[in-house]
């Protein structure tokens, strides 16, 4: 297998856009050599805990509401060219989502990383619920098949906060400063919400090589 790391913020539309074009592309190519690992990033790192109020944070992000929409007008357009659903009129709050990526590293523990990912990215930009509360959070993981009265004791407690911490600020001294950011086996970057036919052209490309190598060192094909 080749380990596929990800780095990303649920309430990153790129990052939605991006995982349901891989996603797709993963789907044509089911015996793609990809273990894909997901890891947090903050797109915004000085959010209070309890969030603020979605057009409030929008309009201070961008310098006002016509600029607001202009910047998100890319983004509505490759969702529908991507067949993605998005409701962003749903959405009131942006959450502090250090308790997502939480859960997500949980998931990890259980093989569970990609269900999460997808329930939180369906709660928050299709449902326009509040990711950054402990009570979607823990319905988000007992929909991907987790305990969810254990995923709200971790998260009255202050389990693995300083470790995801750790590992975002990391990813940011190494490079990434925006997401998505894909990493293939620890050596290719790849950058951004890529289409689907470059997935899948990469996927092609690592299993010809991957096949040629067990040609060359005498392995029997499977």
């Amino acid at each position: 297998m080749i380990r596929l790391d990800i780095f990303s913020d649920p309430i990153c539309p790129w990052c939605y856009i991006g995982k349901t074009r891989l996603d797709y592309a993963l789907e044509t190519r089911p015996d793609h050599p990809f273990q894909v690992h997901w890891h947090p990033f903050q797109l915004n790192p000085e959010m209070p805990p309890e969030g603020m109020d979605r057009r409030t944070y929008l309009e201070n992000k961008f310098g006002g509401q016509e600029k607001a929409v202009k910047a998100y007008l890319p983004v509505i357009e490759e969702a529908a060219a991507s067949g993605v659903e998005i409701n962003l009129e749903a959405i009131k709050r942006t959450p502090n989502t250090m308790n997502a990526h939480r859960v997500i590293h949980w998931a990890g523990l259980e093989s569970k990383q990609n269900a999460v990912v997808d329930r939180l990215f369906r709660a928050y930009f299709v449902e326009g619920r509040d990711i950054g509360e402990n009570d979607v959070l823990c319905d988000v993981a007992a929909g991907a098949g987790m305990d969810g009265e254990m995923v709200a004791r971790l998260l009255s407690s202050s389990a693995d906060a300083s470790d995801l911490l750790a590992r975002d600020m990391d990813a940011r001294s190494k490079g990434v400063n925006s997401v998505p950011t894909f990493l293939i086996a620890n050596q290719h970057v790849v950058p951004g919400a890529q289409p689907i036919k470059l997935w899948q052209q990469v996927i092609d490309d690592i299993t010809a090589q991957l096949d040629a190598d067990d040609v060359q060192s005498g392995t029997p094909l499977q």
